[in-house]
């Protein structure tokens, strides 16, 4: 019964942004549950490199270079899906971020654009797609803490995720009960892309830890992110949809 509420067996999972941190994690995880997985990112070699520790650890997973911007690319992410494991069941929308800080007032609009553009329209694009090739399915999003809390010279990314929590709301009302949609807000993962945006290095990061006084006592992993996405994403969360849930090491 337990073994069964976490099964993925025999299904499929389109990953972006799975070449590095949280989307590798999350890849792992659930290809570790028994899910087929497509890796996707921007970057060839590295989802290539997740993909084929994947398979050497008996796992099934392929990798596509996709660029969730381009409207076509995505539709051709779902049909390699669809046609290199015979369906599409799961979609983590993970790819985004922004190494830029800067006052909103400061802040250019061309890096406005790309960061809404990435962290946002390209959630709603992907989703949208994705949900015209499922009978049934789930889709995660993974948001972040930043669109509820204010930090400092990261407004855009805020607006952006914070977008995409009332995105996860809205889909989960009109695709369900077809399609459940949820929602991660990881708080402090120490993956390149938060290391460059803080610009913090590895020597920082036991400050970084004693500063941020988290309950759990220590900074998340990738694995803890893939731990929480398999839940919402296989039987065992049934019941649960339309939720921004912190994953975050306390409140």
């Amino acid at each position: 019964m337990i073994e069964e509420l976490f099964n993925l067996q025999g299904e499929t999972a389109v990953v972006t942004g799975a070449g590095r941190g949280i989307g590798e994690g999350i890849a792992k995880v659930l290809a570790a549950a028994g899910a087929h997985v497509v890796c996707a990112a921007r970057r060839q070699e590295e989802i290539e490199r997740v993909a084929s520790e994947i398979n050497a650890a008996g796992g099934s997973a392929a990798a596509l270079a996709t660029d969730v911007t381009d409207e076509a690319a995505v539709q051709v992410l779902a049909e390699f899906a669809i046609a290199t494991f015979g369906g599409l069941h799961m979609w983590v929308n993970n790819a985004g971020g922004s190494s830029v800080q800067r006052s909103l007032h400061k802040l250019d609009r061309a890096e406005w654009d790309r960061t809404l553009n990435l962290n946002l329209t390209a959630v709603w694009q992907c989703t949208r797609i994705a949900a015209a090739v499922m009978a049934e399915g789930r889709i995660l999003n993974i948001s972040s803490l930043a669109a509820e809390d204010v930090i400092a010279g990261s407004g855009h990314y805020s607006a952006a995720k914070a977008g995409v929590n009332m995105l996860t709301r809205t889909f989960a009302q009109e695709l369900g009960p077809r399609i459940r949609v949820n929602c991660i807000m990881p708080g402090a993962v120490p993956t390149e892309i938060m290391m460059k945006a803080l610009r913090l290095e590895n020597d920082d990061l036991p400050n970084l830890e004693k500063m941020l006084k988290l309950p759990a006592g220590r900074l998340g992993t990738p694995t803890d992110l893939g731990a929480a996405a398999l839940f919402l994403l296989a039987p065992a969360s049934a019941w649960v949809t339309g939720q921004n849930i912190r994953v975050s090491g306390g409140p």
